[in-house]
């Protein structure tokens, strides 16, 4: 009965993600401030063109990122059996933000260059913090992914510092300060198929393989004694996660925040096991990215990058989903 519950709620939770996305449709400046009827884009065929061209991927992208974000979060914190962890634990999101950057400054990369130079860094990192806690001989396994993701994420931060360093001041270090801010005002559906594939393997991944997820967040020999190939098993999650993460985030630039916050939430509507606490966060991911994004572009004249309110949305939420908790232990 409790599971049959579980599950109703993660269906309820299509609503605000269909409802976010109408908003997301109807909201903006032409041809009215704030939010237009649906009449105005069959009477209006520039506020259809606004509509189809700008506005619709926009919101896929937003949906992809949101999605993409959240599901990573749920695999890092499920994995790493710890629930502080996110998308950019293992060198993933500075990977991303060191090639962006490499491309602005060294290659002089269009928008398509920087997408997938920041999608083949942020592969780089997680290779990199899986080749580097092979070296170490401190600890478990996973507490030497931990160190090394860590080691690797402040060298590539120091490498993306010494890239605006030597940035033109007028030129390349606005694009790489309003990269690292994140973003969707740029999303076209050019930008949506690019990233398409390499998301939709990632997030078919890990929801193919959710019912793994409890299983792996045990110890290495409770899992092996039910019937798990642990390292393996984490190998690909991670992959994928870290796939789905790197190929959203490598067309808004960083966004903070959503895979952290929302798989909290997730767990704290549909219960934590990950065959229901997945898809549940993977649809609040995508809501609270265009409720974010919504904000961003409405709120004021002029854009707001979307990391700065995911930051302020997500840290307000969460603070707020710590203090309502239950106290586990005295004190």
């Amino acid at each position: 009965m409790r599971r049959r519950a579980a599950s109703l709620r993660v269906a309820w939770l299509l609503l605000p993600l269909a409802a976010a996305a109408v908003a997301s449709a109807l909201a903006g400046r032409y041809p009215a401030p704030g939010f237009t009827s649906p009449i105005a884009f069959v009477e209006d065929p520039l506020a259809l063109r606004l509509l189809i061209g700008v506005r619709l991927p926009r919101i896929v992208a937003g949906i992809l990122l949101g999605t993409s974000l959240a599901g990573a979060g749920t695999v890092f914190q499920m994995i790493f059996a710890n629930p502080l962890v996110e998308p950019g634990f293992l060198g993933v999101s500075q990977g991303a933000a060191f090639g962006a950057a490499l491309g602005i400054v060294a290659f002089h990369a269009g928008p398509a260059g920087v997408q997938a130079l920041a999608l083949a860094c942020g592969l780089a990192g997680l290779a990199g913090s899986y080749l580097v806690a092979r070296t170490f001989r401190y600890g478990g396994w996973v507490l030497r992914l931990v160190l090394a993701g860590i080691a690797v994420s402040a060298l590539l931060s120091a490498g993306v510092g010494a890239l605006k360093l030597v940035a033109d001041p007028l030129g390349e270090l606005p694009e790489i300060t309003f990269w690292l801010l994140g973003g969707l005002w740029r999303a076209s559906w050019r930008d949506v198929l690019a990233v398409l594939p390499a998301v939709c393997a990632g997030l078919g991944a890990m929801l193919l393989l959710k019912g793994r997820l409890d299983v792996l967040s045990l110890d290495d020999r409770v899992a092996h004694s039910l019937g798990a190939a642990p390292a393996r098993e984490r190998l690909l999650l991670l992959l994928a996660a870290t796939l789905a993460a790197a190929a959203a985030v490598s067309v808004s630039g960083l966004v903070g925040w959503v895979g952290l916050m929302a798989p909290h939430a997730a767990r704290r509507i549909v219960g934590a096991s990950s065959r229901r606490s997945l898809p549940a966060s993977l649809l609040l991911g995508a809501a609270t990215v265009l409720v974010c994004d919504d904000l961003a572009r409405t709120l004021l004249p002029s854009e707001i990058p979307l990391g700065i309110v995911t930051a302020v949305v997500g840290a307000g939420s969460f603070l707020a989903l710590m203090a309502t908790g239950r106290r586990e232990h005295g004190g």
